[in-house]
């Protein structure tokens, strides 16, 4: 019997080693021109960037100037972190007709991006921290 608890925890830990290996990340999103809406971050995997869903994502009300949105629980890992001021509430960014943002978009690493969205790999971060921290600035197309 006590063989058997031993086996059973002795297979439990590393599951349970690993589910402990998460981290907070504070986002500071420089940049914000008015208190209208909410500022959206999205932390992405490379199969996740720039696509419509993206299973790590925090939002916090917007204000002029800087606002700090947190998102829990993210795996340890490599991924990108993109951003929208999301003026009008609607929970997507909004675009002209021809794909160009009509809200603030930003990504980490200050990525730049000038005929499309930045790659993956000048966007991504190594999360191996249980509190990490990333500055990102918004930028406005109108």
């Amino acid at each position: 019997m006590i063989r058997w608890l031993i086996l059973v925890l002795a297979l439990a830990m590393p599951a349970w080693a690993q589910a402990q290996e998460t981290a907070r990340v504070t986002v500071t999103v420089h940049g914000v021109r008015n208190a209208k809406g909410s500022v959206l971050v999205a932390i992405c995997s490379r199969a996740d960037f720039l696509k419509p869903k993206c299973a790590h994502v925090g939002r916090a009300p917007a204000q002029a100037g800087d606002v700090e949105v947190t998102v829990a629980d993210m795996p340890f890992g490599t991924y990108a972190a993109q951003a929208y001021h999301d003026e009008n509430d609607n929970k997507h960014l909004d675009t002209t007709w021809l794909g160009m943002p009509e809200e603030g978009v930003g990504f980490s690493n200050d990525a730049a991006f000038k005929y499309g969205p930045p790659s993956f790999d000048d966007a991504s971060f190594s999360l191996t921290q249980p509190d990490y921290a990333l500055t990102l600035s918004l930028r406005y197309f109108d």
